[in-house]
């Protein structure tokens, strides 16, 4: 059964905060909800599915619902696949909206990695009881030397250089600039994102996204329930969701699950990659937005560094306009986790209602990808194609 133009995506919120050492987990996901469904001109009692992933307190839904005094809930989710977990959510959300099970559904997400850390909280990297811990754990891996791994085998088969890297950042650091909830919204350059510390080679201090609190919450709805809102119509076109793992070894570093991800969703949408207009690309790590970018489509395999150089990601200068709010690198990763605010700028753009000093011309088209785990391990993507009444 396809999705296509079976769910409208008609409430997002993103919380302001970035830090959030006065407020519970849980009081944040209620914020967030009530946020996207004031914006989606809803109420509490409207909602009749939630979804939430392995952010959310307690028993996921069961707990979440009860404190969000959900009242005629009939469908819930709790798919988790790390930071690509909300795009799947929209994915399964206009999957049991299409085959009847549900008309509006609530998906938050919610972090405060900051408030744990001041708060002597761990948030553990390792999980004991997995498969993979006790091959790996000895090792030392840590999720920076993880993606490390990847930009240096990248370089080593194609070539590519830091400076090119370096562009990533450059770009969205021209974007956030006008975001005023943005961590980072200093414009930097290339030199100033090779001078900045090496964290683990060859990436440095600024090739790494930002730590943040806060979350974001999407409402998804059926067509009859979207047409019947005061809101612009943000159409879910098409969506793939992919894992990618180390296939007892036999890896290769220089691409992600975005290579069968995005195909599908391009598919399923009826569209390629040509017709983007504006992409929101999950970007934990510059190398992260440049192989997904290759995935994708936007260009070979092989020669991301030299699409994402000289400008050619910032608004209104290059030619694929990318994370306008700023993205994870400078504006928002809550809870370690960027999916949600990918799709929450990309309904921004289709909307028309990004900032206007990024804001795409006639955006008929975005794209929102994510990227769960690790990309130098076990991963999960997830891509999704929005468009407007007219796409």
């Amino acid at each position: 059964m396809s999705i296509r133009g079976k769910a409208f995506v008609a409430g997002i919120y993103e919380h302001p905060c970035r830090g959030a050492a006065n407020k519970t987990l849980a009081q944040l996901h209620a914020e967030i909800a009530k946020g996207a469904i004031a914006d989606a001109g809803l109420s509490m009692g409207d909602v009749d599915a939630y979804f939430c992933a392995g952010d959310a307190p307690g028993l996921g839904p069961l707990n979440m619902i009860e404190y969000l005094g959900l009242q005629n809930v009939r469908h819930m989710d709790s798919t988790e696949t790390g930071g690509s977990s909300y795009l799947v959510h929209v994915n399964h959300a206009a999957q049991a909206i299409a085959a009847g099970h549900c008309n509006i559904a609530l998906i938050t997400l919610a972090g405060r990695p900051l408030a744990d850390a001041k708060e002597g909280k761990s948030g553990g990297f390792h999980n004991t009881e997995a498969p993979d811990f006790p091959f790996e754990a000895p090792f030392g891996a840590n999720v920076a030397n993880m993606y490390a791994m990847c930009a240096k085998r990248h370089m080593h088969e194609f070539g590519t250089t830091s400076e090119q890297l370096a562009w990533i950042k450059v770009a969205a650091s021209h974007h956030a600039q006008y975001n005023e909830n943005a961590r980072l919204r200093n414009i930097v350059t290339v030199d100033e994102v090779l001078a900045s510390p090496m964290i683990a080679d060859p990436l440095h201090r600024l090739d790494c996204c930002v730590i943040t609190d806060g979350g974001g919450g999407l409402v998804v709805v059926s067509e009859a329930v979207a047409r019947g809102l005061r809101r612009p119509l943000v159409k879910v076109l098409g969506a793939g969701e992919a894992p990618k793992h180390l296939s007892a070894g036999r890896v290769d570093l220089t691409f992600s699950g975005a290579r069968w991800s995005g195909p599908k969703a391009f598919e399923e949408a009826g569209v390629t990659a040509k017709d983007i207009k504006y992409a929101s690309i999950y970007d934990s790590f510059t190398i992260t937005v440049l192989e997904t970018i290759e995935d994708l489509g936007f260009c070979e395999k092989g020669a991301g560094g030299r699409f994402v150089s000289d400008g050619n990601l910032i608004s209104g200068v290059g030619r694929l306009p990318f994370n306008t709010d700023g993205g994870g690198l400078c504006n928002n990763h809550p809870g370690n986790r960027g999916g949600m605010t990918k799709v929450i700028e990309a309904v921004r753009q289709v909307r028309g209602v990004a900032h206007p000093r990024v804001q795409v011309p006639d955006c008929d088209i975005a794209l929102a990808h994510g990227t769960g785990g690790l990309l130098g391990s076990r991963m999960g993507s997830a891509t999704l194609i929005l468009g407007n009444q007219d796409a």
